[in-house]
């Protein structure tokens, strides 16, 4: 029996592409409705039940969106390693000083980062948050749940997952809104760099979760040794 879903395993029905459409349209309103209209909870726990439900009800589950294992582990911790390199590397000496000169004032810091500083003990709950509701938690709901969407509505060609990346970056950014300007900014690339690092991964979403941990990692060791400025 064929899925009402799809023509094709390659290819999704006009119904299935409008119904993304507006699974998108309401991730969109989540993220929003929580950074900036302040009249939502945070938005990752309800995008990761949303994409649970949605995946699990009209595709095999994870899987669909990337959640499987890679082909190869060291080439996805080697792609991560280098994808974390740029990101904290792009974001210090490119993305920051261009920002400064647009926005004066500082980017803020992310609290489970900053807390880093007050302590092994500290260090290592900031440690635990990053790994699972930053890395593992915002990689589900963005690259996994929402940009899967954006590029179901699309068309899902490899155009069509390009331009939902670049999407859901931007989404990305101001969902840390409360870091300020700067701080979209440079989320955004963050996004962009972890989005990157996913299609390029073949779209699994190993290599995002990898690099958004490896990143947030070597910050709040930074933080934990004073080594900000």
């Amino acid at each position: 029996m064929s899925s009402p879903w799809t023509t094709t395993p390659s290819t999704l029905t006009p119904r299935a592409r409008w119904f993304s459409l507006l699974e998108f349209a309401v991730g969109v309103f989540v993220v929003v409705g929580h950074n900036i209209l302040r009249v939502l909870p945070n938005e990752v726990p309800i995008l990761f039940v949303l994409g649970w439900i949605s995946l699990r009800w009209r595709n095999d589950g994870w899987r669909y969106a990337g959640l499987s294992r890679p082909k190869s582990w060291w080439k996805t911790v080697a792609l991560a390693v280098v994808a974390a390199a740029i990101l904290l590397l792009g974001s210090e000496l490119l993305v920051e000083p261009l920002a400064h000169r647009i926005w004066p004032e500082p980017e803020r810091v992310s609290n489970v980062i900053e807390s880093g500083a007050s302590g092994w003990r500290q260090a290592l709950t900031s440690l635990l948050i990053v790994w699972t509701f930053a890395a593992f938690g915002e990689e589900l709901s963005y690259r996994g749940y929402l940009l899967t969407r954006a590029a179901d509505a699309l068309g899902r060609s490899t155009l069509a997952y390009w331009i939902a990346m670049i999407l859901v970056s931007l989404l990305f950014g101001f969902g840390h809104y409360y870091k300020g300007p700067s701080g979209v900014l440079d989320s955004t690339y963050s996004g962009l760099v972890l989005g990157v690092a996913y299609l390029v991964a073949g779209r699994n979403l190993w290599a995002p979760v990898l690099t958004h941990g490896i990143a947030d990692t070597i910050a709040i060791f930074v933080v934990f040794m004073s080594w900000t400025k």
